[in-house]
């Protein structure tokens, strides 16, 4: 888009919306890594003895197995149902990514309560001749890696589909008179132009497995996410928590900056006006069966058979009359989701405005940064924030003490606001994503008329662009919402006395092993979470 300069004699001072939310994200990241300045050596020795090199293995276990098990199920998926034809096709297309709305915490205590030695699964299995003895652990790595990735795969998928749609048949038919067969047509050909997206999903991926701590937890499997929340709650090292972070931070962005890379030297063009049903690849005979059993293989475990027994267990919690004692849980989880929500909308609006206003380099630099948090755990950024409140209520208090002999407690230290703030720093990309892509559509023509008129920049944002935004605006308040109530180390770790969201209350229920009571805020979360994903998929299906 052509750059917009409506301010020739110095800095525009929309540019300084744009340095005030970089330095929000700056600040977190500036505090972590100072904190080795002051390492805490007797907690570092327990750790770097017992626990550093399990963190490290299991965090690359993690990443590793999940990243595999997503780009194989998510690519393949994506191609089946967006370049070929078969029984079936139409449904699971949008059906295929309803799992995103399944929080991996939720998942975890499914699984567990399935799967576990005194679940329904292996209890039958005991039962069978032969079998009597036999105990499956299942709170394993390769458990963990399954139970993630079912839930973060569809990433993935929704993004290598919209690639393999928009290529057409024209290139794979190019590709057959050079004398390849359809499987080699596909790796060769199809697959490299979907790379770019293929990562660009996986990135989302590993930040999300970067940042799980409720699914971690609940399998009692040791990552940096639970060695940071152990450090600030079981060592009481605020210290220790930060350099843990850190380590953790510099996983984060070393993964942003590759990824950053590689898609910059991505250049690959399509030409093909493909895409239409009439042109899909026409699956027949068995193998359009074995494509359409393993997407429904796929869709029940991932979403189905965790949703029953969701409606199953919280049937029973119900009849039990506890189903009144989460009232309170789901107005303040509904309440912060709407307050962060709005929040991270006009935050959204206005850097995506200045943006617009200077697409420079430096702009498109800050612009970066202040939407960086999202690849930063919350475990990370709760720890990063906090640290300079701390600071900062400690500074207010000895200005009201000295200054004006006034005696106070916490300030800013334990309330609401940290909170906001924390949620702005993660999801503020969320927001500005779908509100950045809306301004794109408005031509720039636009703001020039509007300028020769008089307008001011406030005038134009308010007046012209806002009401073109309405779409892009709505999306972003929506998958906020459901980000912020999903969110779980954040709210864990800086909520003030009494704020306990359903987030906060599964991860209770969930540390007692209370599977069945946990599965009523569960299904609260999962019902919010289907919304945005149709949301999704329709903006995909008719950008």
């Amino acid at each position: 888009m052509k750059t917009l300069r409506f301010n020739h004699g110095g800095i525009d001072p929309w540019q300084y919306i744009t340095w005030g939310l970089a330095a929000i994200v700056i600040i977190p990241l500036a505090t972590l890594f100072s904190s080795f300045l002051t390492p805490e050596k007797e907690i570092w020795e327990h750790l770097a003895t017992t626990l550093l090199g399990e963190l490290f293995a299991n965090t690359l276990i993690l990443v590793l197995g999940v990243a595999c098990f997503t780009t194989l199920v998510g690519v393949s998926l994506g191609w089946f149902t967006g370049a070929c034809d078969f029984p079936g096709r139409r449904f699971f297309s949008w059906s295929l990514a309803l799992p995103m709305a399944l929080p991996a915490y939720v998942m975890a205590f499914i699984f567990l309560g399935l799967m576990d030695f005194t679940g329904p699964v292996q209890t039958l299995l005991r039962k069978i001749p032969g079998l009597e003895n036999q105990i499956v652990e299942v709170r394993t790595a390769p458990f963990v890696v399954i139970v993630i990735g079912l839930t973060l795969y569809p990433y993935v998928y929704l993004l290598s589909r919209a690639s393999f749609m928009n290529q057409g048949r024209a290139i794979l038919e190019a590709s057959r008179t050079l004398g390849m067969n359809p499987l080699q047509a596909f790796y060769k050909v199809a697959l490299p132009i979907s790379r770019p997206w293929i990562v660009s999903g996986l990135a989302l991926v590993l930040m999300e497995t970067l940042a799980d701590f409720g699914a971690v937890s609940i399998f009692n499997y040791n990552t940096f996410t639970t060695a940071i929340y152990k450090s600030w709650y079981g060592f009481f090292s605020l210290g220790a928590a930060a350099q843990l972070s850190s380590l953790l931070v510099i996983f984060a962005l070393a993964l942003v900056t590759i990824e950053g890379l590689y898609r910059s030297q991505m250049k690959y063009y399509d030409n093909s006006r493909g895409g239409s049903v009439s042109t899909r690849l026409q699956l027949q005979g068995w193998r359009a069966g074995i494509v359409t059993i393993y997407c429904s293989f796929t869709l029940l475990i991932a979403f189905i058979i965790p949703l029953i027994q969701l409606i199953v267990w919280s049937f029973e919690v119900i009849q039990s009359g506890e189903s009144i004692t989460y009232s309170g849980y789901i107005f303040k989880t509904l309440l912060l989701g709407a307050l962060a929500a709005i929040l991270i909308c006009c935050a959204s609006i206005l850097l995506a405005y200045a943006r617009r206003r200077n697409a420079s380099a430096r702009s498109r630099f800050l612009c970066r940064v202040a939407t960086i948090g999202y690849a930063l755990p919350g475990t990370v950024l709760a720890v990063g924030i906090v640290i300079p409140i701390v600071w900062l209520d400690s500074l207010l208090q000895n200005i009201l003490l000295y200054t004006f002999s006034i005696e106070s407690g916490s300030i800013i230290q334990g309330t609401v606001v940290v909170m906001l703030g924390a949620y702005l720093v993660r999801f503020l990309a969320v927001g500005f994503g779908s509100v950045d892509s809306a301004m794109q559509n408005i031509k720039p023509s636009i703001d020039e008329a509007a300028a020769i008129l008089g307008k001011t920049g406030g005038e134009v944002l308010r007046k012209v662009h806002f009401p073109l935004l309405q779409k892009g605006l709505l999306t972003a308040l929506v998958l906020a919402l459901v980000d912020v109530i999903k969110e779980m180390p954040i709210t864990l770790m800086t909520r003030p006395f009494g704020w306990d969201t359903l987030a906060v209350k599964i991860y209770e229920l969930t540390s007692e092993g209370e599977w069945v009571r946990a599965s009523l805020p569960g299904l609260y979360l999962v019902i919010a979470g289907i919304i945005p994903v149709f949301i999704l998929i329709r903006r995909m299906e008719n950008p």
